[in-house]
Protein backbone atom coordinates (compact mmCIF):
# COMPACT_ATOMS: atom_id res chain seq x y z
CA UNK A 1 0.00 0.00 0.00
CA UNK A 2 3.16 2.51 1.13
CA UNK A 3 5.24 1.41 -1.96
CA UNK A 4 6.40 4.61 -3.36
CA UNK A 5 7.76 8.28 -2.34
CA UNK A 6 4.31 10.01 -3.22
CA UNK A 7 2.18 7.83 -0.88
CA UNK A 8 4.29 8.10 1.71
CA UNK A 9 4.37 11.73 2.09
CA UNK A 10 0.58 11.76 0.28
CA UNK A 11 -0.42 9.93 3.74
CA UNK A 12 1.89 12.26 6.37
CA UNK A 13 0.50 15.33 4.86
CA UNK A 14 -3.24 13.96 4.92
CA UNK A 15 -2.29 12.85 8.64
CA UNK A 16 -0.51 16.42 9.54
CA UNK A 17 -3.63 18.05 8.12
CA UNK A 18 -5.72 16.43 10.15
CA UNK A 19 -4.59 17.56 13.00
CA UNK A 20 -4.34 21.28 11.47
CA UNK A 21 -7.86 21.21 10.89
CA UNK A 22 -8.56 20.12 14.26
CA UNK A 23 -6.63 22.91 15.26
CA UNK A 24 -8.58 25.55 12.61
CA UNK A 25 -12.02 24.30 14.08
CA UNK A 26 -11.02 24.92 17.87
CA UNK A 27 -10.17 28.84 16.54
CA UNK A 28 -13.51 31.43 18.10
CA UNK A 29 -15.66 32.30 15.84
CA UNK A 30 -17.33 35.89 16.37
CA UNK A 31 -21.30 36.48 14.87
CA UNK A 32 -21.93 39.23 12.38
CA UNK A 33 -18.76 38.96 11.17
CA UNK A 34 -19.08 37.39 7.54
CA UNK A 35 -15.60 36.27 7.21
CA UNK A 36 -14.29 35.65 10.40
CA UNK A 37 -10.57 34.63 11.51
CA UNK A 38 -10.75 31.04 10.75
CA UNK A 39 -11.58 31.19 7.32
CA UNK A 40 -8.64 30.99 5.90
CA UNK A 41 -7.25 28.49 8.51
CA UNK A 42 -9.84 26.19 7.35
CA UNK A 43 -9.78 26.67 3.70
CA UNK A 44 -6.04 26.02 3.60
CA UNK A 45 -6.63 23.09 5.68
CA UNK A 46 -9.18 21.62 3.44
CA UNK A 47 -6.90 22.41 0.31
CA UNK A 48 -3.96 21.17 1.90
CA UNK A 49 -6.10 17.69 2.47
CA UNK A 50 -7.61 17.72 -0.96
CA UNK A 51 -3.66 18.15 -2.31
CA UNK A 52 -2.25 15.11 -0.02
CA UNK A 53 -4.80 12.99 -1.23
CA UNK A 54 -4.02 13.92 -4.91
CA UNK A 55 -0.83 12.96 -4.10
CA UNK A 56 -1.26 9.92 -2.66
CA UNK A 57 -3.36 8.04 -5.70
CA UNK A 58 -0.94 10.06 -8.35
CA UNK A 59 1.31 7.57 -10.16
CA UNK A 60 4.87 6.89 -8.92
CA UNK A 61 7.29 5.60 -11.07
CA UNK A 62 10.57 5.72 -9.00
CA UNK A 63 13.18 5.82 -11.18
CA UNK A 64 17.20 5.70 -10.32
CA UNK A 65 17.13 9.48 -11.81
CA UNK A 66 14.43 10.34 -8.72
CA UNK A 67 15.86 8.55 -6.71
CA UNK A 68 19.75 10.22 -7.19
CA UNK A 69 17.51 13.78 -7.51
CA UNK A 70 16.61 13.26 -4.17
CA UNK A 71 19.79 12.55 -2.14
CA UNK A 72 21.07 15.79 -0.77
CA UNK A 73 24.65 16.41 -0.59
CA UNK A 74 26.37 16.91 2.74
CA UNK A 75 27.36 20.66 1.76
CA UNK A 76 23.39 21.30 1.24
CA UNK A 77 22.24 18.90 4.76
CA UNK A 78 24.85 21.38 6.86
CA UNK A 79 23.89 24.47 5.22
CA UNK A 80 19.94 23.66 5.86
CA UNK A 81 21.35 22.73 9.42
CA UNK A 82 22.73 25.99 9.87
CA UNK A 83 19.94 28.07 8.84
CA UNK A 84 17.51 25.86 11.25
CA UNK A 85 20.10 26.61 14.15
CA UNK A 86 19.47 30.08 13.04
CA UNK A 87 16.03 30.10 12.77
CA UNK A 88 15.61 28.13 16.15
CA UNK A 89 18.12 30.91 17.81
CA UNK A 90 15.96 33.73 16.17
CA UNK A 91 12.48 32.28 17.20
CA UNK A 92 14.01 31.71 20.72
CA UNK A 93 15.31 35.22 21.38
CA UNK A 94 12.19 37.13 19.28
CA UNK A 95 10.66 38.23 22.72
CA UNK A 96 13.01 38.97 24.79
CA UNK A 97 15.51 40.95 22.41
CA UNK A 98 12.62 42.27 20.19
CA UNK A 99 11.77 42.18 16.25
CA UNK A 100 13.88 44.88 14.84
CA UNK A 101 17.47 43.34 16.74
CA UNK A 102 16.80 39.82 16.16
CA UNK A 103 15.26 39.69 13.07
CA UNK A 104 18.36 42.21 11.96
CA UNK A 105 20.75 39.77 13.24
CA UNK A 106 18.87 37.04 11.78
CA UNK A 107 19.00 38.55 8.10
CA UNK A 108 22.30 39.48 8.78
CA UNK A 109 23.73 36.07 9.96
CA UNK A 110 22.10 34.03 7.69
CA UNK A 111 23.19 35.58 4.71
CA UNK A 112 26.89 35.72 5.57
CA UNK A 113 26.30 32.20 6.60
CA UNK A 114 24.90 31.12 2.93
CA UNK A 115 27.92 33.29 1.08
CA UNK A 116 26.89 37.00 0.82
CA UNK A 117 30.67 38.43 1.09
CA UNK A 118 29.37 42.42 0.53
CA UNK A 119 29.36 43.26 4.68
CA UNK A 120 28.09 47.18 4.09
CA UNK A 121 25.23 46.22 1.71
CA UNK A 122 23.98 43.36 3.47
CA UNK A 123 24.64 45.31 7.15
CA UNK A 124 22.47 48.56 5.30
CA UNK A 125 19.82 45.55 3.91
CA UNK A 126 19.81 43.59 7.70
CA UNK A 127 18.97 47.14 9.14
CA UNK A 128 16.75 48.57 7.16
CA UNK A 129 13.99 45.64 6.48
CA UNK A 130 13.64 45.05 9.87
CA UNK A 131 12.65 48.58 10.50
CA UNK A 132 10.49 49.15 7.63
CA UNK A 133 8.49 46.18 8.59
CA UNK A 134 8.78 47.21 12.28
CA UNK A 135 7.68 50.60 11.26
CA UNK A 136 4.69 49.28 8.56
CA UNK A 137 3.21 47.32 11.25
CA UNK A 138 2.98 49.21 14.28
CA UNK A 139 2.40 52.63 13.01
CA UNK A 140 0.67 52.21 10.26
CA UNK A 141 -1.16 48.71 10.62
CA UNK A 142 -1.73 49.07 14.53
CA UNK A 143 -0.06 45.81 14.78
CA UNK A 144 2.07 45.39 17.84
CA UNK A 145 5.35 43.40 17.86
CA UNK A 146 7.73 42.47 19.95
CA UNK A 147 9.10 45.36 21.07
CA UNK A 148 12.26 44.13 23.13
CA UNK A 149 15.32 45.96 24.99
CA UNK A 150 14.70 49.01 22.40
CA UNK A 151 12.80 51.67 23.98
CA UNK A 152 10.39 52.50 20.92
Amino acid sequence: MLQGVNRKIGLILAILTAGYLYMSYQLPTYPYIPVDADAIPKTLGWLLLVLSIALFFAKDQDTEEQKAKRRIPKKDTLALLGVFLLAFIYITFFQTVGFIIMTALFVYFCSWFLGYKNHIVNAIVSIAFPVALYSIFVYMLQIRLPQGILPF
